[in-house]
């Protein structure tokens, strides 16, 4: 890909893709929040609620290892970031017209979420990709990092301005035409970061930016490059980091536990998750910094945070309980950044989107089969819970520290190989 254009520094492009994130959250993170409710009103079952959710999720992770291998296949990383996008853009305000359809109108709305999905299934791989390429320059820790953190504010401002239109107005649907606005800023931004960057470049010489990526390539034999494997490490990591995301229990299991057992009264489930949210943009920025100056052994942490949530989001006492809820959220932001610093260090850089979109189905089926374990242990028995995930964790820790061994000697190879 190519350099980051004159008129931005690095940092700018880095800012910028953020700020996409940051509105692009607005307004499906938005619309996620009263998803239910808007289906309810049309018409659907529980049933309906749930098998549409479902799919969507299914289709947001699995699409995208097709979109992925597209992007470097073809080096159209522009053309399905902004497809992607605009998928978004038109899915989710178009929901404001639904309740006028009559019998359509529960048709509709179904297929405008599922096509939300769609555009963040094909747009997330090559996104991914460009701004790892945009965050090279300034430390992919740290670029990651104040990305996340920039779009967290927008998963708590687009509910936020969700919850105010609706109050307001006594209506779903005048909430979901105000986002065209977010939407419409979400595209506007990233046509400036793209005329910053200028267009991928399909070159050896610079799609092998760093040297971890070029010993990689020489590492691989060349049955492996013809097929386009990723390398052995990725897996590895992404191994990992699935054993991570399955014990990181989701919050849907941690607030039915807060207000089945009365910790907190439900009214203040969404203010506990909010807060979360704010250690989560925390955590990004912090762990994205550390990242750049131990060169990635700061998320041998990830596995005990990880391990320590169960024990103490758990709890009876509403404070102990608040700090693993907290937790949480950190464990989440380093998830969902930090992690993604360490996958453009150890791919080619003409694989990334490839390896991002695989990376992502690992994690969301992972995620899908811990909520599920979460679930059935919580019922029958909280200290199965804590050791489950415990177990988990340790076969990430090792995992993780595996990687990491392999990462450095690979580092050593690329110094000990310069001139």
């Amino acid at each position: 890909m190519g350099t980051v254009g004159r008129s931005w520094s690095p940092w700018r492009a880095v800012v910028g893709f953020g700020v996409v994130s940051l509105a692009a959250d607005m307004v499906y993170e938005g619309a996620r929040s009263v998803t239910g409710p808007l289906l309810a009103s049309l018409g659907a079952s529980a049933v309906l609620v749930g098998l549409i959710s479902g799919a969507g999720e299914a289709t947001a992770l699995l699409l995208r290892i097709v979109s992925g291998s597209w992007a470097d296949r073809s080096g159209r990383y522009w053309s399905l970031t902004f497809a992607g996008y605009a998928l978004t853009a038109i899915c989710v305000p178009a929901l404001a017209v639904t309740p006028f359809l009559a019998g359509a109108g529960l048709a509709v709305a179904c297929v405008l979420i599922l096509g939300e999905r769609v555009g963040k299934a094909v747009r997330s791989p090559a996104k991914t990709a460009l701004l790892a390429h945009a965050a090279a320059a300034v430390g992919l820790g740290r670029g990651f990092g104040v990305h996340q953190a920039l779009d967290q504010v927008g998963a708590v401002a687009g509910p936020l301005l969700v919850a105010a239109v609706a109050a307001a107005t006594g209506a779903i649907w005048p909430a979901m035409a105000v986002l065209v606005v977010p939407g419409a800023i979400a595209l506007l931004v990233l046509l400036r970061v793209r005329r910053s960057m200028g267009d991928p470049i399909e070159s050896r010489d610079e799609t092998a930016s760093t040297e971890v990526t070029a010993v990689a390539d020489r590492r691989r034999s060349r049955l492996s490059r013809l097929r386009g494997r990723l390398p052995n490490v990725f897996w590895l990591f992404a191994a990992a980091c699935a054993a991570t995301t399955a014990g990181l229990v989701t919050f849907a299991v941690i607030s039915y536990h807060l207000t089945q057992d009365h910790v907190v009264p439900v009214a203040a489930v969404p203010l506990i998750y909010a807060a979360a949210m704010g250690a989560e943009a925390l955590a990004a920025l912090g762990s994205g910094w550390l990242f750049d100056r131990t060169r990635g052994r700061v998320l041998v942490a990830l596995p005990l945070l990880v391990a320590a949530v169960p024990v103490l989001a758990f709890a009876g006492s509403p404070l102990i309980a608040i700090t693993g809820v907290l937790l949480w959220g950190a464990a989440g932001g380093v998830l969902d950044s930090t992690v993604k610093a360490l996958v453009a260090d150890l791919v080619p850089a003409s694989r990334r989107a490839t390896a991002y979109g695989v990376f992502a189905a690992v994690q969301g089926t992972a995620a899908i089969a811990g909520g599920v374990m979460a679930g059935a242990l919580y019922e029958r028995s909280l200290p199965i819970l804590i050791a489950a995930v415990a177990a988990s964790q340790l076969v990430a820790l090792i995992l993780l520290i595996a990687t990491l061994h392999r990462h450095q000697k690979i580092r050593a190879e690329a110094a000990s190989s310069l001139p």
